[in-house]
């Protein structure tokens, strides 16, 4: 029984279940520490049983394999994007909602800078799983990090801030892949307008690709400084959705002006 179950069921954890949580957090640490010195593909049970002083036959009593212990780090990894972006968010007060899309977006950004190999796990291609091995932690971990832009740009659009597109223009191959991208980023419903569902595909797809290459350094040939051009693109992408846009040095101003 995982923390969580526990914590629904309302009882504490017996010494037991206290120790095996203790064990796979150890098992995940290290995965992911090799992972960030490695790559996922130096990512071993072997290895990791090694360090431990277990044997490999042992950790399958805590994951199934390989991909189940890779799905699992990236869930944490995900939790861990999502609360600092929501930190970031919280920090900003709730009516000034385009400060909190500004704070939020340089977050996303400045955590990745601080991760890159936890990104790249995370962003990068994808690798076919194990028969058996369950994305379904990843991918819910995944849906709880973008909860915080997903609900800040509903609120752009119960406001008004901007114009959706003609919906005659999406065609129909368009509109099944933009509904399936909602559907698993838990964005809206069925009755959300596929209008805004391209929209905030066209603005992720933009400033996430910003990130991206950063993140991979694509642009590192010609470019040393990439902050320059993603403060250009989060300003170009918000002002077309009615947002304010404020540089980090005057939010930082204001911010130490209200300090002192």
């Amino acid at each position: 029984m995982t923390k969580p179950q526990l914590e629904e069921a309302g009882r504490a954890p017996s010494r037991r279940e206290r120790v095996r949580e203790a064990t796979l957090a150890e098992i995940k640490s290290i995965a992911r520490r090799h992972l960030v010195g490695q790559g996922a593909s130096g990512v071993s049970l072997r290895a990791i049983a090694r360090e431990m002083g277990m044997t490999a036959p042992g950790l399958y009593r805590y994951v199934s394999g390989i991909d189940s212990l890779l799905v699992l780090i990236t869930a944490d990894m995900f939790d861990e994007l999502g609360a600092a972006v929501a930190a970031a968010d919280a920090s900003v007060p709730a009516r000034d909602t385009d400060r909190r899309i500004l704070t939020s977006l340089r977050a996303f950004r400045r955590w990745a800078l601080e991760h890159p190999a936890e990104f790249a796990a995370m962003f990068g291609p994808r690798t076919r799983l194990e028969p058996g091995a369950d994305p379904g932690p990843a991918v819910e971990a995944a849906r709880r990090f973008g909860a915080t832009f997903f609900t800040l740009f509903e609120q752009l659009i119960r406001e008004e801030r901007f114009e959706l597109p003609d919906g005659r223009a999406v065609g129909a191959d368009l509109e099944r892949e933009l509904r399936s991208f909602a559907r698993m980023c838990g964005f809206g419903d069925e009755d959300t307008p596929v209008e805004a569902v391209m929209v905030l595909t066209s603005c992720w797809v933009r400033l996430y690709g910003v990130v991206c290459m950063e993140i991979f350094q694509h642009l590192d040939f010609v470019m040393r400084d990439m902050e320059p051009l993603f403060e250009s693109e989060l300003q170009n992408v918000l002002t077309g959705l009615g947002v304010r846009y404020e540089s980090p040095q005057s939010i930082s101003t204001v911010t130490m002006g209200k300090s002192e």
